[in-house]
């Protein structure tokens, strides 16, 4: 075929793409969600943060959001599929198109709710902070913002409170960062690339804890409400479905748990605290860590849970000893490294593998019925304040009509146990109850430091008994969520 008749093949191929594209377009399809019962799974719109949905260093889903619709879910007997939007813009638009079922992404309630949206029932209060690196002069008040380079994340509810604002303050601005996640703002503070971030105090609160030099300067709102959201024509039974499973969250105390889980101790280290823990981190860690590996081969506990629980106890230092006589890297007492069959209590690697044997006795001679993570939290304060003590605090939950299976309960009955008016009421008497609390709170931060930083460890042969296939280690973390982005 000759070049020229090559050409008039194109060209005629090109005219007959464009007279189709005149024609009448297909029908649109219609991407509208099905009720729950004939979709066959709950379709949910969320996103990326600390607060509602993210994966850990373990390569799992997380979030008090994620937990939340996990369970709901349950409850309607259907899998769950999450899509990931970047802000709460697109998240309402998707929302009102019928996209999705709801949307849970720590969505404020709005006063005048976008069109075609409606929100369930209040779970959780948050406010708009101004957030500072605490290297710089702490601003005060609106003033102190102008002129600085201020970020906040793009879509967010933020910026309507900004806008707002503005109206009294004319010279203020602002740069809306196109980032899916807020923390990702908040290191930028950190690392000096920012003068203020606006963002929510329960993500400051979070990031403080990595970032020991970012805190809060001052409140731009009051609380307000956070809800999950809806089409405001999706189904009467599915709205109804979601109040009822609200009121029954509030009143068997699993959204109180679930809270606690992901934020009851936050605020319990102050920065000096965290950042004498992050450079202990790069110097004496370093030197225990093969140790704390060893034990979680031993016992099959974190290495980085065991890690923190080292540091809470000696700050890993070996030759650690305490005025009662508990000494080492996890703080012994005699009585229990000679039942655990420890001849030295100041070698590091023998303190270490006792001290995980021993968390893991403690863990196994709880009841059974009691899961996770609240089993290790209550291990933990067992731990220091011996199973007696334990025990005590678990029958003064019961007299209060507490659940003594659940740490967030007994982190209010252990602090009576130094109260006469209590303690000559159960078995084992007087103990420090409060300071075993402020003892599981700082490993649970400190954990969380590390697992932020430290990588799991990956044995280099698996055990024996691990037959994992290949096609169940590449399915989704939880098994019957999948987590679309787009």
């Amino acid at each position: 075929m000759s070049t020229i008749t090559q050409r008039l093949s194109f060209y005629a191929l090109l005219l007959s793409t464009l007279v189709a594209c005149t024609q009448d377009p297909p029908p649109p399809v219609d991407l509208r969600v099905k009720p729950v019962v004939q979709q066959k799974e709950l379709v949910v719109l969320t996103q990326t943060a600390p607060n509602s949905f993210y994966v850990d260093s373990d390569g799992n889903y997380a979030g008090l959001e994620y937990d939340l619709v996990r369970l709901f879910a349950q409850k309607l007997g259907v899998p769950v599929r999450f899509v990931l939007l970047p802000n709460r813009q697109q998240t309402y638009v998707q929302l009102a198109a019928q996209h999705a079922h709801l949307a849970a992404a720590g969505l404020s309630v709005a006063n005048n709710a976008p069109d075609g949206v409606a929100f369930g029932p209040a779970y959780l209060q948050m406010t708009t902070v101004v957030a500072y690196n605490t290297q710089q002069t702490k601003p005060s008040n609106i003033s102190d913002l102008i002129g600085k380079k201020i970020l906040v994340p793009n879509g967010s509810s933020h910026i309507t409170l900004l806008e707002t604002l503005k109206e009294t303050s004319p010279d203020l601005s602002w740069q809306e960062a196109p980032y899916n996640d807020p923390a990702e703002l908040l290191e930028k503070l950190a690392n000096g690339e920012a003068d203020y971030v606006i963002a929510d105090s329960i993500i400051v609160d979070v990031l403080r804890n990595f970032h020991p030099n970012i805190d809060t300067a001052f409140e731009l709102s009051t609380p307000r409400q956070v809800a999950w959201a809806l089409p405001s024509t999706a189904p009467e039974s599915l709205k109804q479905a979601v109040t009822a499973f609200f009121v029954q969250a509030q009143t068997d105390g699993t959204l109180r748990r679930l809270t606690d889980r992901y934020f009851g101790h936050l605020r319990r280290l102050n920065p000096i605290d965290v950042q004498t823990m992050l450079q202990a981190r790069s110097t004496r860690l370093a030197e225990y860590r093969k140790y704390f590996e060893e034990a979680e081969l031993l016992t099959g506990i974190d290495w980085r849970l065991l890690a923190a629980l080292g540091y809470q106890e000696s700050h890993w230092d070996p030759l650690a000893t305490s005025p009662f006589g508990v000494r080492g890297l996890m703080m012994l007492t005699n009585a229990t490294a000679e039942r655990l069959g420890i001849s030295n209590r100041l070698d590091p690697r023998e303190s270490i593998l006792g001290g995980a044997r021993y968390l893991q006795m403690l863990r196994e001679m709880l009841p059974a019925r009691i899961g996770e993570p609240d089993r290790t939290w209550i291990a933990l304060a067992t731990y220091n304040v011996g199973y007696g003590h334990l025990e005590d605090a678990r029958v003064l939950a019961q007299r209060q009509k507490k659940n003594p299976d659940a740490w967030t309960d007994l982190k209010a009955t252990l602090p009576l146990l130094r109260d006469e008016a209590y303690f000559t009421t159960v078995k084992n008497g007087f103990a420090r109850g409060g300071e075993t609390v402020v003892f599981v709170e700082n490993v649970r931060t400190y954990r969380d430091i590390l697992v932020r930083f430290e990588p799991p460890f990956r044995p280099l042969f698996p055990a024996f008994n691990d037959k994992v296939t290949v096609s169940e280690a590449q399915q989704a973390p939880s098994g019957s969520v999948t987590a679309t982005q787009h």
